[in-house]
């Protein structure tokens, strides 16, 4: 028996757990099932920990593999758990067949007494009950021996309903009784826990303990990308490669956190390695999964794993003409699932590889030639073709090489990128600079696709040949284009770079434009950055190459902006005149893309969204994934700033699904969703992905989004009020930024809420002198809305002095302009911001009146958390702060909140180090409120604080 379960909630179970704690409530009753790997056990393990919280006991049993062979192993190991007193009311038989189960006083050649033995366990789990209710959890009924499971059913069926019973089970992959390995027919349900690796033998089948109802049955469904990648860092694992490692796993967690293993034990960086890890752990669980399948099955799934979109149907018609019956096996095995229209899908993608990979030549070309024969489309018979052979043919290489811009127009980028690679290494070996020419393609398409894996792979074919300098360079710049932020292992790959382009203007070109964003992305210096764009975009002129000029002077906007240079759009301007006249709409559009984000940052957001719009649909049908990563990431964050939260969310979410399909780094991904979740979601959330973003951004030594995910934290942390983590956040990104000398104050708001935290911190004067280093820069570039945005932090400064009727006409001011701008949910937090001064101002009326406007604003946006934190009053309390009664109205928002943290028990000590001040402040900031409110004690604050109001925020909430 465990009485301490292990307590914490798994990723992305919660919603299971409370299902489940309903149906143990409703039901007494409830089955965990799923494959070996899913984390039924962890699911279990929550709903114990719950049901001890609740001072319910807790009977954990979890027999092992060798028990089910031992007659009476697992009901002698529950007995075993329970109390001694458990077994004291026992009359005489019952307690001698007890005894005999467990070996215990009792004579070598004693007989059981079935009758006595099946009376006194249900007996002994009645007397468990009768001191409150009991959880059993059974952990694997696989291993429970038969004679445990009749005693146990027995029991069960007399227990009282104070007695719920949890069943962990992994049900069996094939019947043992399965004849000569056919599944056809047999009646099976999914399961990928190991076999045994020497012999495969098929699993037992779980022992039932009660015939379960629908009702009682809980599966536990695979994890989704997002919350797979909160795994791998909760695990200390890199969230780079979460995309691939969902799709390698399939989401079982077990599975996934091998695949991860794998990754950080390889001593290549992770943006270097293999989409997935083809030995270890990982590999060896692929193998357990598969081993119980019959040969027939093993065949069919053999030719799904080869086909590029398989179909019980090609499966058939490519030589296995049972295959309807042998994939439908397979999915009961839990391999494969299958639609209604036939086709087939591995349920991870390491199964497939780990079964090409297992499988000989000779089959795999048989194979690839049998679904040559039958496909219905060219490229791919082709490609079938070209994996059915390995004798080099320049033909075959030829019609490859032509498929790949058929493919590309498809918009199937993995699938050209293939392609490519295929073409390259199909071209004989005499045809070397057609071979080399060929491999820096495949590069290149790599680089579109976003393959790192692909990139590499011919990048080092290609540097281990003659090749010339501009195709090593084109192979090398296609490697560090699919790196996405993880450019700080990368460095030997510019130096070579800058090696072989030395002689060559275009060429040395290209690597400055690449230079450029790593000095500003990867080493926080803008300055040199922009030098490096420059010499960029004077090389490429210099030789007619508008394609790298428009990129190179795009960056140079880009840098010229964070700097605070006017010139900025001129530059950006002279970009796009460039990128109309190289590419068509829709290809490689990064000026247009800054374009956009320079709206957004101006929040010109109709202008930005249009843009957007307009070009979107272009980039996802015939541009790189990156590009339509990055729109989506701005489409989002100018939908939030529009108060369209909903939308926001939806293309937020959209761009972190398409980054963990690249397999790109999820660090920009998880900022753009806080952004989304603190505008329209909910501020934990915003939290836990800012905190997600921020350790992935510096995994990736980026110190741009580091920067962006700790302002969306800080800020969020302000708002709900945990005003220390606030100041302390954003005082991060004040000096990140400040490192990094951007001087545009329209590029990341912190200045703003930095000044709110220090004014909540009873740090007024610095506040004002941080609005007051902003304004001047903001003045001299026009960012109107950042002023507006330093008004509201003003007016706040101007109340907390005494001034609050100057504060509540600024206030009143700020609102109304930024409704004119469009910015919905910064006037309704200036709203907030105004109702707290009317309330100061003893103005109740007004103070409502602000309230009300501010929720009705936050309301039609839908700003779900803002729309809280206005309507929640006290549970809010410490957001604003606000005063807690009427009384708490004389005091300082700093002083409210210290008034609060003493009076749930903080000490002096304490209390100054949440609020970052030292004890004598803390001291002297007592004595204040002790002479303010007349009281002469702790337990006399105490009493005043908790005289505050409850329910709905009114004006008398608003200190």
């Amino acid at each position: 028996m465990r009485t301490t379960p292990y307590p914490s909630m798994p990723v992305g179970r919660a919603h299971l757990v409370d299902r489940l704690d309903r149906t143990l409530r409703t039901r007494g009753r409830a089955v965990l099932t799923g494959p070996a790997g899913i984390g039924k056990t962890e699911v279990a393990r929550s709903a114990a920990a719950e049901a001890t919280a609740r001072g319910e006991t807790v009977l954990w049993l979890a027999p092992q593999p060798a028990d089910r062979d031992m007659p009476g192993a697992a009901a002698a190991a529950l007995v075993a758990s329970v109390p001694p007193t458990a077994l004291d009311g026992l009359p005489g038989p019952q307690r001698d067949a007890v005894a005999v189960l467990c070996r215990e006083a009792a004579a070598p050649d004693a007989d059981r007494d079935p009758i006595a033995l099946r009376l006194g366990l249900a007996r002994m789990l009645r007397t468990l009950t009768g001191k409150g209710p009991v959880l059993l959890v059974v952990d694997d009924t696989r291993h429970v021996d038969p004679e445990s499971a009749d005693l146990l059913r027995f029991a069960l069926h007399l227990a009282p309903p104070e007695l719920r019973v949890l069943a962990v089970e992994t049900p069996a992959p094939y019947a043992p009784d399965t004849p000569g390995g056919d599944p056809a027919g047999a009646p099976h349900t999914p399961d990928t826990h190991p076999a045994p690796e020497a012999e495969p033998t098929a699993e037992a089948a779980p022992a039932t303990l009660w015939v379960p109802s629908e009702a009682d049955v809980l599966l536990v469904p695979p994890l989704q990308a997002d919350e797979l990648a909160e795994l791998l860092v909760q695990h200390r694992l890199a969230s780079r490669m979460a995309g691939r490692i969902h799709q390698a796993s399939g989401g079982n967690p077990r599975l996934a956190l091998a695949v991860g293993r794998s990754l950080a034990d390889s001593r290549t960086p992770v943006h270097h390695a293999e989409a997935l890890p083809l030995s270890g752990r990982a590999r060896d669980l692929a193998r357990r999964m598969l081993a119980p399948a019959p040969p027939p099955v093993r065949a069919a799934l053999l030719l799904a794993a080869l086909a590029s979109r398989p179909t019980t149907a090609l499966v058939r018609r490519a030589g296995r003409p049972t295959a309807e019956a042998e994939l439908a096996a397979a999915e009961r095995a839990g391999l494969v699932s299958l639609t209604e229209h036939g086709a087939v899908a591995f349920t991870a993608g390491l199964l497939p590889t780990t079964l090409v990979h297992d499988t000989c030549w000779t089959e795999r070309s048989e194979a690839h030639t049998a679904l040559a024969r039958v496909v219905d489309d060219p490229v791919e018979a082709v490609r079938h073709l070209a994996l059915a052979t390995d004798v080099p043919d320049e033909r075959l290489a030829a019609e490859l090489a032509a498929a790949v811009g058929t493919v590309r127009r498809r918009g199937n980028s993995a699938l050209a990128a293939e392609l490519a690679l295929l073409a390259a290494e199909t071209t004989p070996v005499h045809l070397g600079r057609r071979r080399i020419a060929r491999l820096a393609a495949a590069a290149e398409e790599a680089a579109r696709a976003a393959r790192a894996d692909l990139a590499l792979r011919a990048a080092a074919d290609l540097l281990a040949r003659d090749a010339g300098p501009e195709d090593r360079v084109r192979a090398r710049l296609a490697v560090i284009d699919t790196a996405g932020q993880g450019l700080t292992d990368l460095d030997e790959m510019y130096v070579h770079a800058l090696e072989d382009s030395e002689d060559d203007p275009a060429l040395r070109a290209a690597v400055q434009l690449r230079l450029a964003v790593k000095y500003v992305l990867a080493d926080g210096d803008p300055v040199r950055s922009r030098a490096a764009a420059v010499e960029s975009a004077a090389l490429a002129a210099s030789v007619g190459d508008r394609h790298t000029a428009a990129q190179a002077l795009t960056q140079q906007a880009r840098i010229d902006r964070v700097l605070g240079s006017p010139d900025a759009e001129d530059t950006l301007a002279e970009a796009r005149e460039l990128e109309r006249a190289d590419r068509p709409l829709g290809v490689r559009n990064a000026a247009q893309i800054l374009t956009a984000r320079h709206a957004l940052f101006d929040d010109r957001l109709t202008e930005a969204r249009d843009e957007i719009n307009a070009l979107l649909p272009l980039v996802e049908r015939r541009g790189s994934v990156e590009d339509a990563i990055e729109l989506l990431h701005t489409l989002a964050a100018v939908e939030a700033r529009r108060g369209h939260c909903a939308a926001g969310l939806q293309h937020a979410h959209r761009a972190l699904a398409l980054t963990l399909d690249a397999g790109l780094s999820p660090g920009p991904a998880w900022y753009t969703l806080a952004l989304a979740e603190a505008a329209g979601g909910s501020f934990a959330r915003a939290m836990r992905y800012a905190r997600r973003s921020a350790q992935a951004s510096e995994e990736e030594g980026d110190n741009v989004f580091l920067s962006r995910a700790l302002y969306v934290l800080g800020r969020a942390q302000l708002v709900t009020g945990d005003v220390a983590a606030a100041l302390e956040t954003l005082r991060r990104v004040q000096e990140g930024e400040r490192r990094r000398r951007i001087v545009d104050p329209s590029m990341l708001r912190w200045h703003e809420e930095l000044a709110e935290a220090l004014l909540a911190a009873d740090a007024r004067e610095e506040a004002e002198a941080l609005i007051a280093e902003v304004r001047p820069v903001a003045e001299r570039l026009g960012r109107t809305t950042v002023l507006l945005g330093l008004d509201r932090a003003y007016a706040q400064c101007l109340a907390a002095g005494g001034r609050a009727d100057e504060a509540a006409a600024l206030l009143e001011r700020t609102a109304d302009r930024l409704a004119a701008h469009g910015l919905v949910i910064e006037q309704g937090r200036c709203l907030v911001a105004l109702a707290r001064v009317e309330r100061r101002r003893r103005r109740r009326s007004a103070a409502q009146q602000a309230l009300n406007a501010a929720a009705g604003v936050f309301e039609r946006a839908g700003a779900a958390p803002w729309l809280d934190l206005v309507a929640e009053g006290p549970a809010r309390a410490d957001a604003a702060p606000v005063g807690a009664a009427g009384a708490l109205s004389r005091l300082t928002e700093a002083e409210v909140r210290l008034a609060r943290m003493v009076s749930q028990g903080a000490s002096n000590q304490e209390a100054a180090a949440r609020l970052y001040l030292s004890v004598k402040t803390v001291e002297a900031r007592l004595t204040r409120i002790y002479q303010k409110l007349d009281v002469r004690s702790r337990a006399q604050l105490a009493t005043v604080v908790n005289q505050g109001p409850s329910g709905r925020t009114g004006p008398d909430d608003l200190g």
